[in-house]
């Protein structure tokens, strides 16, 4: 194991860690997951099985990513991402297996607090923004306002979500009694507005 993993990581005996990749404290690397040697994951991560990151893709402290994703350069991840299972990120608007695009990597944003369904497409370029929530089988195309709600194909706003989770019914959440500001275009924590 590389000198980059913190010694409170967990790494499972199949799973692949380039020297130069980074691991944080308390994160947890599952079965024949790879990182390449440019990622960094930070600290008190889930990989779980058959992940991939590639190089230069960051990932912040507690993000969860289940079976079956792939990273691709480009892709940043803020804190507290959960990344469903078999959600797929792409990095190339137009790509073709004869024509080299790698200059061309369009840059994908996921701030803080997203939840993203299993199986959800996030087209590259896009941002989705912090407590945002992507439903199973959604494919992103367009940047994702905070704490939007968004599913279908394409994807297209259906409300508005706590920062706990929940689905917004007015301007406080029923779970946690979160307060905000809601209009038909945004989304503010009553201590931001």
């Amino acid at each position: 194991m590389s000198e980059t993993i913190h010694r409170s990581a967990f790494v499972h005996e199949t799973a692949v860690v380039d020297e130069g990749a980074r691991v944080g404290e308390g994160s947890r690397i599952w079965h024949f997951t790879h990182l390449s040697g440019g990622a960094v994951v930070g600290a008190r991560c889930s990989l779980g099985q058959n992940v991939f990151v590639a190089n230069a893709v960051t990932l912040g402290d507690g993000v969860r990513v289940q079976n079956n994703v792939s990273l691709y350069e480009g892709v940043v991840v803020e804190d507290d991402v959960f990344l469903g299972p078999s959600c797929v990120f792409t990095n190339v608007i137009n790509p073709r297996s004869h024509v080299s695009r790698k200059h061309e990597y369009a840059p994908t944003v996921v701030r803080r607090g997203v939840s993203i369904g299993a199986n959800a497409t996030i087209v590259c370029g896009v941002e989705l923004g912090a407590y945002a929530f992507v439903g199973a089988g959604a494919v992103v195309t367009s940047d994702v306002a905070p704490h939007s709600l968004v599913y279908g194909v394409p994807a297209r706003h259906h409300g508005w979500v706590c920062a706990c989770g929940v689905s917004l019914e007015g301007t406080t959440c029923k779970t946690c009694g979160a307060r905000y500001s809601v209009s038909s275009t945004a989304c503010i924590p009553e201590n931001e507005s």
